[in-house]
């Protein structure tokens, strides 16, 4: 999909599930890290800050016309996420420690960039295979 083709209605949902995911991963290995419950009350206590920062990163990126791209899609979901969701932590009494905030921003940053980022470099590879192959 070059980057001016509106993207179909199923990329776009599999681009938004995928990043439900992996906030979703972030938060239950940063519980199984902590020794914390995996029950639904302490995953939701967990998560809905970066749920709520995440729904907000998809609405200021506007992900919905580019969710695939790194930048700057992938970059501002990434910001927004991880500021809401650190600001609602802090705003709902949760803590924040500076260590926390290190380690949620490079997991976050590897997990919903990270995803797009191997999806660029597959899709370049692919299109040299294919430039190759039409040369010969």
């Amino acid at each position: 999909m070059s980057e001016r083709e509106r993207p179909r209605a199923g990329t776009i949902v599999m681009a938004a599930l995928l990043d439900l995911v992996l906030v979703h991963v972030f938060v239950r290995i940063g519980r199984t890290s902590h020794h914390e419950t995996l029950d639904l009350a302490g995953i939701g206590s967990t998560a809905w800050p970066f749920m709520a920062g995440l729904a907000a990163g998809w609405l200021v990126s506007v992900a919905w016309r580019h969710p695939l791209t790194v930048w700057p899609t992938g970059a501002v979901i990434w910001a927004v996420t991880l500021g809401g969701g650190l600001l609602l932590r802090v705003v709902s009494g949760q803590g924040v420690p500076f260590a926390f905030v290190l380690v949620a921003a490079i997991t976050l940053a590897v997990f919903l960039l990270g995803w797009r980022l191997v999806r660029v470099l597959v899709m370049r590879r692919a299109r040299r295979r294919v430039e190759t192959t039409a040369a010969r």
